[in-house]
Protein backbone atom coordinates (compact mmCIF):
# COMPACT_ATOMS: atom_id res chain seq x y z
CA UNK A 1 0.00 0.00 0.00
CA UNK A 2 1.22 3.24 -0.59
CA UNK A 3 1.58 6.39 1.49
CA UNK A 4 -0.51 9.22 1.29
CA UNK A 5 1.19 11.32 -1.87
CA UNK A 6 -0.31 14.78 0.26
CA UNK A 7 1.36 13.45 3.26
CA UNK A 8 4.67 12.58 1.59
CA UNK A 9 4.69 16.38 0.40
CA UNK A 10 3.22 17.96 3.27
CA UNK A 11 7.18 16.64 4.68
CA UNK A 12 9.21 17.49 1.46
CA UNK A 13 7.70 20.99 2.04
CA UNK A 14 8.31 20.75 5.49
CA UNK A 15 12.39 19.41 5.44
CA UNK A 16 12.51 22.45 2.52
CA UNK A 17 11.31 24.84 5.14
CA UNK A 18 13.71 23.94 7.90
CA UNK A 19 16.76 22.94 6.29
CA UNK A 20 17.29 24.00 2.72
CA UNK A 21 15.87 27.58 1.85
CA UNK A 22 17.26 29.54 5.38
CA UNK A 23 20.33 28.29 4.02
CA UNK A 24 19.74 29.44 0.36
CA UNK A 25 21.80 32.72 0.13
CA UNK A 26 23.54 32.57 2.99
CA UNK A 27 26.24 29.07 2.65
CA UNK A 28 30.07 30.16 3.61
CA UNK A 29 32.67 28.58 1.54
CA UNK A 30 33.05 26.10 4.71
CA UNK A 31 29.70 25.00 3.92
CA UNK A 32 29.93 24.13 0.51
CA UNK A 33 32.42 20.90 -0.47
CA UNK A 34 33.57 18.93 -3.53
CA UNK A 35 32.17 15.29 -2.98
CA UNK A 36 33.99 14.09 -6.65
CA UNK A 37 35.69 16.37 -9.30
CA UNK A 38 32.72 18.82 -10.11
CA UNK A 39 30.03 17.51 -8.36
CA UNK A 40 29.13 19.86 -5.28
CA UNK A 41 27.32 19.05 -1.96
CA UNK A 42 26.08 21.75 0.46
CA UNK A 43 25.59 21.53 4.28
CA UNK A 44 21.83 21.93 2.62
CA UNK A 45 22.07 18.45 1.11
CA UNK A 46 23.14 17.03 3.70
CA UNK A 47 20.80 18.11 6.52
CA UNK A 48 17.82 17.99 4.00
CA UNK A 49 18.78 14.30 3.39
CA UNK A 50 19.00 13.30 7.06
CA UNK A 51 15.59 14.99 7.51
CA UNK A 52 13.60 13.41 4.88
CA UNK A 53 15.01 10.16 5.81
CA UNK A 54 13.72 10.69 9.35
CA UNK A 55 10.68 12.12 8.34
CA UNK A 56 10.09 8.95 6.07
CA UNK A 57 11.06 6.27 8.69
CA UNK A 58 7.56 7.17 10.26
CA UNK A 59 5.33 7.76 7.31
CA UNK A 60 6.69 3.90 6.19
CA UNK A 61 8.42 2.34 8.83
CA UNK A 62 11.44 -0.29 7.47
CA UNK A 63 11.55 1.51 3.86
CA UNK A 64 14.77 1.66 2.89
CA UNK A 65 15.99 5.22 1.55
CA UNK A 66 18.28 5.68 -1.27
CA UNK A 67 19.62 9.08 -1.38
CA UNK A 68 22.07 10.98 -3.21
CA UNK A 69 24.56 11.95 -0.27
CA UNK A 70 23.91 8.68 1.51
CA UNK A 71 24.87 6.55 -1.90
CA UNK A 72 27.96 9.19 -2.15
CA UNK A 73 29.13 7.86 1.15
CA UNK A 74 28.55 3.90 0.55
CA UNK A 75 27.83 3.30 -3.24
CA UNK A 76 26.62 -0.10 -2.60
CA UNK A 77 23.61 1.74 -1.53
CA UNK A 78 22.32 1.70 -4.98
CA UNK A 79 22.02 -1.88 -5.32
CA UNK A 80 18.90 -1.56 -2.64
CA UNK A 81 16.72 -0.81 -6.06
CA UNK A 82 17.89 -3.94 -7.60
CA UNK A 83 15.96 -6.12 -4.63
CA UNK A 84 11.97 -6.53 -4.45
CA UNK A 85 10.12 -4.61 -2.53
CA UNK A 86 9.71 -0.95 -2.11
CA UNK A 87 12.41 1.55 -1.96
CA UNK A 88 12.19 5.75 -1.46
CA UNK A 89 14.87 7.55 -3.90
CA UNK A 90 15.88 10.82 -2.71
CA UNK A 91 17.75 14.23 -4.15
CA UNK A 92 17.67 16.51 -1.43
CA UNK A 93 19.18 19.59 -3.87
CA UNK A 94 19.02 18.89 -6.91
CA UNK A 95 20.58 21.42 -8.97
CA UNK A 96 23.29 21.85 -5.93
CA UNK A 97 25.83 24.08 -8.04
CA UNK A 98 22.54 26.68 -8.65
CA UNK A 99 22.12 26.35 -4.99
CA UNK A 100 25.35 27.19 -4.25
CA UNK A 101 25.77 30.33 -6.29
CA UNK A 102 22.57 31.39 -5.75
CA UNK A 103 20.51 30.59 -8.42
CA UNK A 104 16.74 29.35 -7.69
CA UNK A 105 17.28 26.48 -10.08
CA UNK A 106 17.13 24.17 -7.17
CA UNK A 107 14.56 21.68 -6.30
CA UNK A 108 13.48 18.86 -3.90
CA UNK A 109 12.85 15.38 -5.19
CA UNK A 110 11.33 12.20 -4.08
CA UNK A 111 10.28 8.89 -5.35
CA UNK A 112 8.94 5.91 -4.03
CA UNK A 113 9.80 2.46 -6.10
CA UNK A 114 8.42 -0.80 -5.65
CA UNK A 115 9.93 -3.79 -7.43
CA UNK A 116 11.81 -1.85 -10.06
CA UNK A 117 9.06 0.67 -11.08
CA UNK A 118 8.12 3.89 -10.09
CA UNK A 119 5.10 4.02 -8.14
CA UNK A 120 4.87 7.38 -6.56
CA UNK A 121 6.85 10.36 -7.53
CA UNK A 122 7.19 14.36 -5.93
CA UNK A 123 9.23 17.71 -7.62
CA UNK A 124 9.09 20.49 -5.17
CA UNK A 125 10.43 23.69 -6.31
CA UNK A 126 11.01 25.77 -2.91
CA UNK A 127 11.39 29.25 -4.06
CA UNK A 128 8.06 29.09 -6.29
CA UNK A 129 6.69 27.04 -3.68
CA UNK A 130 5.16 24.39 -6.01
CA UNK A 131 4.42 20.96 -5.66
CA UNK A 132 3.75 18.40 -8.92
CA UNK A 133 3.25 14.73 -7.84
CA UNK A 134 2.31 11.84 -9.29
CA UNK A 135 0.83 8.27 -8.80
CA UNK A 136 0.98 5.30 -11.13
CA UNK A 137 -2.00 5.24 -12.50
CA UNK A 138 -3.69 8.19 -10.95
CA UNK A 139 -1.98 11.24 -12.90
CA UNK A 140 0.21 14.18 -12.28
CA UNK A 141 -0.83 17.09 -10.44
CA UNK A 142 0.81 20.33 -9.35
CA UNK A 143 -1.48 20.31 -6.33
CA UNK A 144 -4.94 20.16 -7.22
CA UNK A 145 -4.43 20.73 -11.04
CA UNK A 146 -4.34 18.28 -13.32
CA UNK A 147 -1.32 17.87 -15.52
CA UNK A 148 -1.52 16.96 -19.14
CA UNK A 149 1.56 17.88 -21.58
CA UNK A 150 0.18 19.49 -24.95
CA UNK A 151 0.46 17.26 -28.56
CA UNK A 152 3.83 18.23 -29.86
CA UNK A 153 4.49 19.22 -33.59
CA UNK A 154 7.16 19.80 -36.29
CA UNK A 155 10.81 19.80 -34.77
CA UNK A 156 11.26 23.19 -36.12
CA UNK A 157 8.42 24.46 -33.48
CA UNK A 158 9.97 22.21 -30.44
CA UNK A 159 11.70 23.50 -27.47
CA UNK A 160 13.57 21.30 -25.19
CA UNK A 161 16.50 20.19 -23.17
CA UNK A 162 19.37 18.85 -24.53
CA UNK A 163 23.35 18.88 -23.96
CA UNK A 164 25.26 21.56 -26.04
CA UNK A 165 27.02 20.18 -29.28
CA UNK A 166 23.86 18.36 -29.97
CA UNK A 167 23.00 18.66 -34.13
CA UNK A 168 19.09 18.95 -33.11
CA UNK A 169 20.27 22.20 -31.95
CA UNK A 170 20.13 23.73 -35.01
CA UNK A 171 16.29 21.87 -35.77
CA UNK A 172 14.77 22.83 -33.12
CA UNK A 173 12.96 26.53 -32.31
CA UNK A 174 15.39 26.51 -29.25
CA UNK A 175 17.43 24.17 -26.63
CA UNK A 176 18.56 25.15 -22.83
CA UNK A 177 19.58 23.46 -19.92
CA UNK A 178 18.99 24.62 -16.81
CA UNK A 179 21.45 22.76 -14.43
CA UNK A 180 18.31 21.16 -12.66
CA UNK A 181 16.41 17.84 -14.07
CA UNK A 182 13.82 18.43 -11.82
CA UNK A 183 13.17 22.18 -13.64
CA UNK A 184 13.25 20.40 -17.25
CA UNK A 185 10.66 17.79 -16.46
CA UNK A 186 8.57 20.64 -14.35
CA UNK A 187 8.67 22.33 -17.44
CA UNK A 188 8.01 18.94 -19.50
CA UNK A 189 5.10 18.46 -17.36
CA UNK A 190 3.60 21.42 -17.61
CA UNK A 191 4.21 21.58 -21.76
CA UNK A 192 6.35 24.88 -21.44
CA UNK A 193 8.99 22.75 -22.45
CA UNK A 194 8.31 20.31 -25.36
CA UNK A 195 11.43 17.98 -24.64
CA UNK A 196 14.74 16.49 -23.16
CA UNK A 197 17.73 14.12 -23.91
CA UNK A 198 19.39 13.03 -20.90
CA UNK A 199 22.72 10.75 -20.34
CA UNK A 200 24.12 9.68 -17.06
CA UNK A 201 21.16 8.93 -15.33
CA UNK A 202 21.35 8.43 -11.60
CA UNK A 203 17.53 7.55 -10.09
CA UNK A 204 17.31 10.24 -8.07
CA UNK A 205 17.43 12.55 -10.83
CA UNK A 206 14.67 10.50 -12.93
CA UNK A 207 12.75 8.36 -11.39
CA UNK A 208 10.01 10.95 -10.33
CA UNK A 209 10.32 13.04 -12.99
CA UNK A 210 9.61 10.12 -15.50
CA UNK A 211 6.92 8.81 -13.88
CA UNK A 212 5.22 12.72 -13.90
CA UNK A 213 5.96 12.99 -17.24
CA UNK A 214 4.12 9.98 -18.56
CA UNK A 215 1.23 10.55 -15.97
CA UNK A 216 0.67 14.10 -17.63
CA UNK A 217 0.37 12.20 -20.81
CA UNK A 218 3.88 12.32 -21.93
CA UNK A 219 6.22 9.93 -24.09
CA UNK A 220 9.93 8.82 -22.58
CA UNK A 221 11.81 5.78 -23.53
CA UNK A 222 15.71 5.10 -23.71
CA UNK A 223 17.04 5.69 -27.06
CA UNK A 224 16.63 2.41 -27.51
CA UNK A 225 12.74 2.34 -26.80
CA UNK A 226 13.15 0.31 -24.28
CA UNK A 227 11.57 2.07 -21.00
CA UNK A 228 13.09 3.78 -18.57
CA UNK A 229 14.29 1.74 -15.31
CA UNK A 230 15.25 3.79 -12.30
CA UNK A 231 18.34 2.31 -11.01
CA UNK A 232 21.54 3.87 -12.12
CA UNK A 233 22.52 3.61 -16.09
CA UNK A 234 24.67 4.92 -18.38
CA UNK A 235 22.32 4.75 -21.17
CA UNK A 236 20.55 7.97 -22.80
CA UNK A 237 16.74 9.27 -22.20
CA UNK A 238 14.51 10.74 -24.41
CA UNK A 239 11.67 12.34 -23.24
CA UNK A 240 8.83 13.99 -25.74
CA UNK A 241 5.07 14.81 -26.02
CA UNK A 242 4.16 11.94 -27.69
CA UNK A 243 5.40 8.42 -29.69
CA UNK A 244 5.53 10.29 -32.99
CA UNK A 245 7.28 13.57 -32.05
CA UNK A 246 9.87 11.06 -29.98
CA UNK A 247 10.44 9.08 -32.78
CA UNK A 248 10.91 12.69 -35.04
CA UNK A 249 13.88 13.71 -32.19
CA UNK A 250 15.63 10.67 -32.41
CA UNK A 251 16.08 10.47 -35.87
CA UNK A 252 17.24 13.88 -35.85
CA UNK A 253 19.47 12.91 -33.24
Amino acid sequence: MTPDPLRVAALVREVAATEILPRFGHLTPGQIQEKAPGQLVTEADLAAERALIRGLAALAPGVPCVGEEGVAANPALLRVLEQPGPAWVIDPVDGTANFARGSVRFAVILALVIDGETRQGWIFDPVADRMVYAEQGGGAWEEDHRLVVPPGGPLPTLSGSIRHGSRLHHQVASTLRQGSAAHDYLDLARGTLHFAHFRGLMPWDHAAGVLIHAEAGGYGRMIDSTPYCPQASKGTLLLAPDAVCWEALRAAL
